[in-house]
């Protein structure tokens, strides 16, 4: 990727001025990132450990596991190195970097949680037909289509926002690069091809929206017809923590795309963005692990052997 000026570093926005609250930062972003790490970890290795959690629901939830990790590593590494070593900048690949992987992840993972939304969809509402729309072969379709459209997504956008002139300065009014706080900085009138291509995925995202919402709709009209108290139960307590993530994941992202401009401000913006890329991949894990008893029995058990194991390695070792 060629650049387009001559620029060769961005400032990103500074989180405190004092070296007190830099170091506070540093430590507030370190604990989120590690109990996301562990979180997102720990759903990963006991999904993949335990074949009782080899079904359609929990491969999904493993892939958005995956891309929370890969979301938040993205941005808070290079927040917390600023914060440490009392410094803004980031180098322009640096930035281009951060800008396609945040990108790729992100629109990766709004897709799969439409899918999961249509898992959810074909288990309640067509159960006799749910080893044949969604078995291993359309699953892994799904999730490569997610994954490729992501991608596609990120390097529509990525080549063409580091495409244009930059004349307005360097410095992002962001804790990390962000493709409507690079726009800012544009001197041409090019800048309207990406806000173009943003405004196509925008409609993209609308789309997946409404095919959400109409899934929900159908599996609500589902469970109300349901005989049993405790199939609706059931049914509503396998849909309530996607319904969760899927809500914090919009409203913070549409909140963040739609606030007015008059209350915009660098502190808001700031705490609107870090609501919308840093929390969801770290309440993710503790949303989808509360009411899961599969989830929570197979976390206890691989936390039990690994204590046991843990235990047997320090006794042979005295042993010895």
């Amino acid at each position: 990727m060629a650049k387009s000026s001559s620029v060769s570093e961005f400032l990103l926005l500074a989180v405190a001025d004092t070296r007190e609250l830099q170091l506070l930062h540093f430590g507030l972003f370190l604990g989120i990132y590690l109990a996301a790490l562990l979180g997102n970890g720990l759903i990963l290795t006991a999904v993949a450990c335990d074949h009782r959690l080899h079904t359609p629901m929990y491969f999904f939830l493993l892939n958005l596991a995956l891309l929370d990790l890969g979301c938040i590593s993205t941005t808070l590494p290079k927040a917390m190195a600023n914060a440490l070593w009392d410094t803004r900048a980031i180098s322009y690949q640096g930035c281009a970097a951060q800008v396609f992987f945040f990108a790729f992840l992100i629109t990766a993972e709004f897709y799969v949680l439409t899918i999961m939304s249509y898992d959810r969809y074909v288990a309640i509402c067509k159960p006799l037909h749910y080893g044949s729309l969604v078995g291993s072969r359309a699953c892994a379709q799904m999730a490569a289509a997610a994954w490729g459209s992501g991608f596609l997504h990120a390097v529509l956008h990525t080549a063409t926002t580091f495409s244009l002139p930059l004349c307005q300065g360097n410095a992002l009014d962001h804790f990390f690069c962000e493709i409507p706080q690079i726009l800012k900085l544009s001197c041409s009138d090019a800048y309207l091809r990406e806000v173009g291509a943003l405004l196509f995925n925008v409609s993209l995202v609308f789309g997946c929206f409404v095919f959400i919402v109409l899934s929900y709709v159908q599996i609500f009209r589902a469970m109300l017809r349901m005989p049993s108290e405790q199939g609706r139960h059931k049914a509503f307590s396998t849909c309530l923590p996607h319904l969760a993530v899927i809500s914090l994941f919009i409203s913070t992202g549409m909140f963040a795309c739609l606030k007015p401009p008059s209350i915009s401000s660098p502190s808001l913006d700031l705490v609107v963005s870090f609501l919308y890329s840093v929390v969801p991949p770290a309440v993710n894990p503790l949303i989808y692990s509360m009411r899961n008893q599969e989830l929570k029995h197979a976390l206890w058990k691989l936390m039990t052997r690994c204590v046991s194991e843990a235990i047997n390695f320090h006794s042979t070792s005295a042993d010895d």
